[in-house]
């Protein structure tokens, strides 16, 4: 899945007034998400940050991920999910889901049917999510980052991403401001930055 130019995106979805956009990703040390099948390898799987994850989406207003995600991850939490597919032409209600296609409707109609009243917009990915937001504007990004792990091949967190050109560029191209790293599992390795908007 691709998007228009991120002028274009803006234009149509814009956020409404009492919501925020927080971003969630783990990441390889060369900044991927996923394998070249597609998929998280264990190795980006870690217990202190899926505990401090699953906490974000606990205190989330809605859910907001791809469609592979929704599927290799079952709502078994019950929370509200928007997840953006090309299937449907506009807001239909799946199975432990809202389907929304952007193309369709514009962010904050489908908000409105799904979560109105404003909160937090947890958004998990995967990369065309992370991209679609991008373009939206995030409030906050958690980069998780198992700093041992390179894979080399795969899925990126966002595209375009390049030798000389890291995730942490393009969030601060974004116009967001990192706090100091903190380390969530010494054992393995793994940091956790947030980023902010200024």
């Amino acid at each position: 899945m691709s998007w228009p130019d991120p002028g274009i995106i803006r234009a149509r979805h814009g956020v409404p007034a009492g919501y925020r956009v927080h971003g969630h990703a783990i990441v390889s040390a060369d900044d991927f998400i996923a394998g070249v099948d597609g998929l998280t390898p264990p190795a980006l799987r870690n217990e202190a940050d899926w505990r401090r994850f699953q906490a974000a989406l606990n205190e989330a207003t809605v859910t907001v991920l791809g469609r592979l995600g929704h599927e290799a991850n079952p709502n078994y939490a019950r929370r509200r999910r928007l997840v953006l597919t090309r299937r449907i032409q506009t807001l239909e209600i799946g199975e432990g889901c809202w389907w929304w296609n952007p193309a369709g409707m514009p962010l904050a109609e489908a908000l409105h049917e799904v979560a109105p009243g404003g909160g937090t917009i947890a958004v998990p990915g995967g990369q065309p999510v992370f991209d679609f937001f991008l373009a939206v504007g995030y409030d906050a990004f958690d980069l998780a980052r198992a700093e041992d792990v390179v894979l080399g091949e795969g899925t990126t967190v966002f595209s375009g991403l390049e030798p000389g050109r890291t995730a942490n560029d393009v969030l601060r191209d974004a116009g967001l401001v990192a706090d100091p790293a903190e380390v969530l599992d010494p054992a393995a390795n793994v940091t956790l930055t947030v980023w902010w908007k200024t």
